[in-house]
């Protein structure tokens, strides 16, 4: 059985190390522990030991468990790391602190929309496609700083940050330092990427918060996600 608490304690030390070897404080780099496809039990130990940021994929998954955990542990900070539908807008910042992952108009508008409406405003970062892959969500790296400025200026979002997952065939490195180029060149502070296999890598480019959920909680069973 997985021992989450250990598993936790030596990924926090791992990101401690990470940042002293970059010149950088561990207190400005935060763990966010992704716990999509666990249940409750399998996320208590981790909540007990005193984590309290994690990230979820799925609205509806979220939805499904984070409010009973959230009447036992009510400062909790929640990130939606995976793609956002726009007809999910509503769900997403009614449960969310923090979504990751606006990658179009449609998407910004909605936000916009719903946060206006609920009075309620989660903290933003867009996601890029630094690896240009069809099949995964994120806006052109080339368009980015443009949509940043769109979402600021059009939509009236205010957007903390960047994110990105590099292709897993392909050094990170490179797609990490695209991303804080980018940043800097939106005029944006936060930068999340990094995750379990690279996280390391992440905060020697610069990386403000890292995603790391197998070598916390152990191997994902996807077939019942």
């Amino acid at each position: 059985m997985t021992n989450v608490t250990e598993n936790l304690q030596k990924v926090k030390h791992q990101i401690a190390k990470a940042a002293a070897e970059a010149g950088r404080s561990a207190e400005d780099v935060t763990l966010v522990a992704v716990s999509k496809t666990f249940g409750g039990d399998e996320i208590r130990p981790a909540l007990i030991a005193g984590q309290r940021v994690f990230g979820e994929n799925r609205v509806q998954e979220a939805q499904a468990k984070w409010p009973q955990l959230r009447e036992e542990f009510p400062d909790i900070e929640l990130h939606l790391i995976g793609p956002l539908q726009s007809n999910k807008a509503k769900e997403a910042v009614a449960l969310f602190d923090v979504i990751q992952t606006v990658d179009r108009e449609k998407i910004a508008a909605a936000l916009a929309a719903e946060m206006q409406k609920q009075g309620k405003r989660p903290r933003l970062y867009v996601q890029v496609n630094t690896g240009l892959e069809p099949q995964k969500a994120g806006i052109d790296p080339r368009e980015a700083v443009a949509f940043v400025k769109r979402c600021r200026e059009v939509h009236g979002l205010e957007i903390e940050g960047l994110m990105c997952i590099p292709p897993v065939d392909e050094n990170p490195g490179p797609h990490f330092a695209l991303l804080q180029k980018l940043a800097k060149e939106a005029g944006v502070e936060k930068l999340s990427m990094g995750m379990s296999g690279d996280f390391e890598t992440a905060i020697a480019f610069g990386a403000t918060s890292v995603r790391v959920g197998s070598a916390i909680f152990g191997n994902r069973a996807y077939q019942q996600a």
